[in-house]
């Protein structure tokens, strides 16, 4: 029987943890770290070989998956006497699955080359439901040979590996599949607002909208959700639950407005979307 790849997986949050959770058994030997202890033990728990620092799960992995909030928590990872870039052997992969901006996901594969460790950009989509049972999207950048190495990893998460093209490639596909995304949530919310201020229910709107492709499961999950605790909460619970995503709206944005800035690519309805994202998260858009 071959040996297990060993396979590192940094950042257990909502995404993350089930996403690890799929590499334990089989083929790999799957490592993990996070800041916070407890969703560390409970990998440890399910078969996981738990890790006490970045740089121990470094020096341990031939994969190393990164999925934290932004530009700086990835920093924090790769860089530093104790980080992946100092500590990883030559010929590592490091994915990236945070959504960041393409610049930095150039700045790092070329920091990473200068260590001879090989760095993909790999955004997700599908979040936690998608993660837990397995049919994420992947949207890779790297070159091909790499990207064929890691897609089996990938795949234990992921329904689809799409292999966008070079490195940076895949950060912006995933920047443009958020903004698709914001932007039917909007579209949700105000089209619930019009048909229920004529009598008429969300459902309704879904119930048209589905068949034809105009709706999606998303979109009425999101303003179902958002609506029956703008009903029935308060503004302080409001803030809690939606709050987050808001501002992980207001950054994803942030990085897709950024790129089109560089690339001299105007995006007036995106800019208009990126000053009320977290409004619509709360239910004041």
């Amino acid at each position: 029987m071959p040996e297990r790849k060993n396979v590192g997986y940094i950042g257990l949050g909502n995404i993350g943890k089930p996403c690890a959770r799929r590499l334990i058994g089989g083929q790999y030997r799957a490592h993990v770290y996070d800041i916070a202890p407890e969703p560390v033990r409970e990998m440890a728990a399910a078969g996981a070989l738990g890790c006490g620092s970045v740089a121990e799960l470094a020096r341990s992995c031939a994969h190393i998956g990164v999925c934290v909030r932004d530009e700086p928590q990835v920093e924090s990872l790769l860089y530093g006497e104790a980080g992946i870039l100092a500590q990883a052997a030559a010929g590592t992969l490091v994915a990236i699955h945070s959504t960041v901006t393409r610049d930095a996901i150039l700045k790092w594969a070329a920091d990473a080359g200068a260590h001879r460790i090989r760095l993909l950009d790999a955004g997700i989509s599908g979040g936690a439901q998608g993660a837990e049972a397995g049919t994420l999207v992947y949207m890779v950048g790297g070159d091909e040979a790499t990207v064929a190495e890691a897609a089996p990893v990938f795949k234990t998460s992921g329904e689809h590996v799409i292999h966008a093209g070079p490195v940076g490639a895949g950060m912006v596909l995933k920047l443009c599949n958020n903004l698709i995304q914001y932007m039917g949530f909007m579209a949700m919310s105000e089209a619930t607002r019009l048909a229920e201020a004529c009598g008429l229910s969300a459902d309704k709107v879904y119930t048209a909208g589905r068949p034809n492709g105009v709706v999606n499961d998303n979109m009425l999950r999101f303003v179902g959700g958002r609506n029956a605790l703008a009903a029935n909460g308060t503004a302080e619970q409001m803030a809690a639950i939606f709050g987050p995503f808001g501002k992980l709206g207001e950054k994803d944005l942030d990085c897709a407005l950024a790129c089109a800035e560089q690339m001299g690519v105007e995006l007036p309805a995106t800019a208009r979307l990126r000053e009320s994202i977290y409004d619509l998260f709360l239910n004041r858009a």
